[in-house]
């Protein structure tokens, strides 16, 4: 069990989504406090929209005012869009952008106040393979995504002197509910367990692990990275089955 001094209190931007109900299942059973929001409000999350920059400043606010402090803000927000660009009308261009990169524009800007005061915390954002590697008809969602992992970079140099840690975990294909389109094909999955090196696409549970270990007094000395979890799909090219 934790003791005091070690116990965390972490709010979790969607929440009830896939990695988010994961995370806040391995926090929760490690003993520490979790608080959270999702758009729909389902499941006890609080009901409010991360697209809407004073309702999250409001939120961030009020869960910093009810718990006396918060040690660190994950914001575990996204959408998937598969179209090339030619076909991506510029409505679904803008929404992309909207939930992917100024929804954590928007957590960044509300929550650095709150642990600039505070003396300090952690802020954990996901990104994509996508922004690490060209994959075809990823234009809009790699463009979002690549400028998150900038965002992150730039703002760990900005914070670090004030003990902020801004880190981002870039997954490949992950079986989610939002994922659903994909994963409950049969061909759509086989060819997107090909691509990967390993052979598998990643669990819920096993980007929930890796943001865990992102969160905990282990990583004091990380800040400024993305870390790529994709079995291998963007750095590694495995010897062809003859």
């Amino acid at each position: 069990m934790q003791n005091e001094q070690t116990t965390k209190t972490i709010l979790i931007g969607g929440i009830t989504g896939g990695i988010g109900s994961a995370l806040a299942q391995q926090l929760s059973a490690q003993g520490d406090t979790v608080a959270g929001f999702s758009r729909s409000g389902t499941e006890g999350a609080a009901p409010y929209d991360a697209t809407d920059p004073q309702a999250l400043a409001d939120y961030c606010k009020q869960a910093a005012n009810a718990h006396g402090r918060i040690d660190a803000y994950v914001h575990a927000i996204g959408s998937i869009y598969l179209k090339p660009a030619h076909l991506t009308p510029v409505e679904d261009w803008m929404d992309v952008i909207n939930q992917n990169l100024n929804s954590a524009f928007y957590a960044l800007r509300a929550m650095l106040p709150i642990l600039q005061k505070q003396g300090g915390g952690r802020i954990l954002f996901f990104s994509s393979v996508a922004a690490e590697v060209g994959l075809a008809n990823h234009e809009a969602i790699a463009a979002a995504k690549g400028g998150l992992a900038a965002l992150v970079r730039s703002a760990a140099a900005t914070y670090a002197p004030r003990g902020i840690r801004i880190n981002a975990i870039a997954p490949s294909l992950t079986d989610t509910p939002l994922s659903s389109g994909i994963t409950k094909n049969e061909q759509a999955l086989k060819i997107s367990q090909q691509m990967h090196p390993l052979g598998a696409i990643n669990a819920a549970k096993e980007v929930a692990s890796l943001a865990t270990w992102l969160l905990s007094e282990g990583a004091q000395q990380v800040t400024g990275q993305v870390f790529v979890m994709d079995g291998g799909l963007s750095s590694i090219v495995p010897k062809p089955k003859m």
